[in-house]
């Protein structure tokens, strides 16, 4: 009995390898993505090797500043490395202002803590990502009925909520998409109202949220993570307790 469970074992671990393995050759054969491999894919092996990250890229880390309009894709080797800066791609368009989003129809881009959960190769928008939105916190902070939904980076450059990076799209998802063949099933995307480290834009999260206690507490939260990433180039544990609020631990 021991034995054909050792047998049964081996072949689940062999076709999951698989499937997971399967996952980027089954992405090329979109046309938008086989493009994008065709144009982009030597470029991004000579500018990570310049930096002594190996190909396949194994780990991402994005994280976008609302205010500033940028988005930052970092990368690392193994989980037991700091990250390194790959490239700060420019957001071409802004929808809402400074704050989370909270209900449906509301135009805000999210503020907060999500990861990649959708790879879509025919979107309209060239390609697109799309986040975990609404989260637990966001579950629990916005509204019960319609929180919305639909959150992606994408290309173009129209938005209603979401974040275009027009054709640096092509860049992203493919990395994006290496990272997840290579077994990163967690990609973190964190969403910032600015940039935490420079001085204009503090001032005008400031002048924004002087009459928001609530939105207050929620930046300083968000203000532990950048802080953290600033000093340590990797990320913290993040929780979320009863309320909704982000814990960073």
């Amino acid at each position: 009995m021991k034995r054909f469970t050792g047998v049964v074992l081996l072949i689940f671990v062999v076709m999951n390898v698989s499937a997971q393995s399967s996952f980027m050759a089954n992405q090329r054969q979109f046309p938008k993505v086989a493009n994008a491999v065709r144009l982009r894919e030597d470029s991004l092996k000579r500018q990570l090797a310049a930096i002594n990250i190996s190909w396949p890229v194994k780990q991402i880390y994005v994280r976008s500043f609302k205010y500033d309009s940028q988005l930052e894709v970092w990368v690392r080797n193994a989980k037991s490395e700091p990250f390194k800066l790959f490239k700060t791609y420019k957001v071409c368009a802004l929808s809402g202002a400074l704050g989370p989003k909270r209900i449906e129809g509301d135009y805000q881009v999210p503020e907060g803590f999500y990861n990649i959960t959708e790879f879509n190769p025919r979107s309209t928008y060239n390609m697109s990502l799309g986040l975990n939105y609404p989260n637990a916190s966001d579950m629990l902070l916005s509204d019960s009925v319609k929180p919305g939904n639909d959150i992606y980076i994408h290309g173009s450059c129209v938005t209603v909520g979401c974040i275009p990076i027009n054709n640096q799209i092509d860049e992203l998802y493919l990395l994006a998409s290496y990272a997840h063949d290579q077994g990163q099933d967690f990609i973190p995307v964190h969403i910032f109202p600015v940039r935490y480290n420079v001085e204009k834009s503090r001032e005008i999260l400031s002048r924004s949220a002087k009459d928001d206690p609530a939105y207050q507490k929620f930046s300083a939260r968000l203000k532990e993570v950048f802080d953290y990433f600033e000093q340590n180039k990797k990320l913290p544990l993040i929780s979320i307790n009863k309320k909704g609020e982000y814990v960073p631990l």
